[in-house]
């Protein structure tokens, strides 16, 4: 680093995993420096030639690197490169690049004497903190056990990577609904009332509920009134009057609700204005099977859509899917029993119901794919259900998501509860980001569902263990 540097600014040392969750992460950290230690490079290295999911990821990072130290000399790259110029506004890098050849470190003063690859960064951060005493060096990495290593050998200063960190809690989390104390029309002082064909529309002031956002349901504890905000201005919510009972009584491929939430829930699935479902909630509370029947209905009764498209993230997929038998639809099964589970019970009445099945499967135009095959695809007037999405990045849900043509619906459901991701948590968890940023867009609605409707073990469980 140039050694005129302000000793308030941090110098921040990049852990590899970092680089393959945001691999544009190192512009992240505005006025302060960034270093690379060569053994990140090395895992980089190794990972953009893999089969891996993360690949991409890694040789995109290599490449934004490569642009800002390509015309660099050798004593640059150690020194530091300024990446000042490479973004805008507030949050644009003024800060340094730097490569640090931890591999010259000697031996006799190193906390670590085994050769792994955590070790060695972690040893590199403790080299850098005593020669740049008294500026901050502070260590950033996604692994636990590795901030813990880090502390545990003495380093000062260990962080998470919360950039893309919308919340700090997931009771922040906005939930798709707001339950109204007593009964809805005692907080209303004035209203508006006016009819549109068979709909009921009321305009209340916005300081009822201060923090509406478009498509959050309404609903009180007397269960006297259940709205939709439809939109907003400065002073004005406009709520479509649902009916508590009419929203009940919805049904679809003869599935009706258990509760209010899953009322809620097909309500939106149902919507032909709405082109993004997220639902959220434990195992049990019914996401999977709504999504279906939902879309079922919309699919072979309404003819609405053309196909049913069927994926899911799976840790293990990239490696696992090539030794299975059979075409891509037989290889994912196995990963998604869920919604073959959920077809039976859709159809567990029927005569045949294995011949009832096979029928709707053909009918409905059912496709299973691999999520890692989405990319580059244009998905035309198509359902998409995107199952566990709770273990994908952002980056990797924004992957599908652009993926989604003219006329194309997706429902993304996911349990925050049961991450299987290394890297992420409920409150970095891309399906997290996405109920975020897309609470406030008038094409999506988010719904949170919170009662187990599975059966009273799965209940107990979800509540006891």
């Amino acid at each position: 680093m140039p050694k005129n540097r302000d000793s308030h600014t941090k110098i921040y040392v990049l852990d590899t995993n970092i680089l393959l969750h945001e691999p544009l992460a190192f512009l992240s950290f505005k006025e302060h420096d960034v270093i690379v230690p060569m053994t990140v490079l090395e895992e980089l290295d190794y990972i953009k030639d893999s089969k891996k999911d993360v690949a991409r990821d890694a040789r995109m990072s290599i490449r934004a690197m490569e642009d800002l130290l390509h015309d660099a000399t050798p004593e640059q790259m150690i020194e530091g490169v300024s990446m000042q110029g490479l973004g805008s506004g507030v949050s644009a890098p003024t800060g340094y690049l730097s490569i640090f050849a931890d591999h010259g470190l000697n031996v006799e003063h190193q906390v670590f004497t085994s050769n792994e690859n955590d070790n060695r960064i972690i040893n590199a951060a403790l080299h850098l903190q005593k020669i740049r005493h008294p500026r901050q060096v502070v260590l950033v990495t996604k692994d636990i056990n590795m901030r813990l290593k880090a502390k545990g050998a003495g380093l000062a200063q260990v962080q998470d990577y919360r950039t893309d960190q919308l919340i700090t809690d997931l009771k922040y989390l906005s939930k798709g609904y707001h339950t109204f104390e007593g009964n809805f029309w005692e907080s209303v002082k004035t209203v508006d009332s006016r009819t549109e064909g068979r709909d009921t529309i009321h305009t209340i002031e916005r300081k009822v509920l201060p923090e509406a956002y478009i498509n959050e349901f309404l609903i009180d504890e007397e269960q006297q009134f259940a709205g939709l905000v439809e939109s907003m201005t400065k002073d004005t919510i406009e709520v479509l009057d649902l009916g508590y009972d009419r929203l009940m009584g919805r049904n679809a491929w003869g599935i009706s609700p258990k509760n209010i939430g899953q009322a809620m829930a097909l309500h939106a699935l149902l919507d032909p204005h709405i082109d993004l479902v997220i639902l959220t909630g434990p195992a049990g509370s019914g996401k999977t099977l709504l999504a279906l029947a939902a879309a079922l209905e919309m699919v072979v009764e309404r003819n609405m859509y053309d196909k049913i498209i069927v994926t899911r993230s799976t840790p293990e997929i990239a490696e696992s899917i090539g030794f299975l038998p059979g075409t891509e639809e037989e290889k994912m099964a196995p990963w998604l029993a869920a919604i073959t589970d959920s077809l039976e019970v859709l159809h567990k009445h029927d005569e045949n119901v294995k011949g009832s099945m096979s029928y709707i499967m053909e009918k409905a135009n059912i496709q299973f794919k691999s999520v890692n095959f989405m990319r580059g695809r244009s998905i035309q007037n198509a359902i998409v259900i995107l199952d566990e999405s709770q273990n994908l990045t952002a980056s990797q849900l924004k992957t599908i998501i652009t993926r989604c043509g003219e006329g194309t619906k997706l429902i993304c459901g996911g349990n925050l509860a049961q991450i299987d991701s290394n890297y992420l948590s409920a409150v970095t968890s891309g399906l997290t980001y996405l109920v975020e940023k897309f609470k406030n867009f008038s094409g999506s609605a988010t719904m949170n569902l919170d009662g187990v409707v599975r059966s009273r073990l799965a209940e107990f469980a979800e509540k006891e263990l």
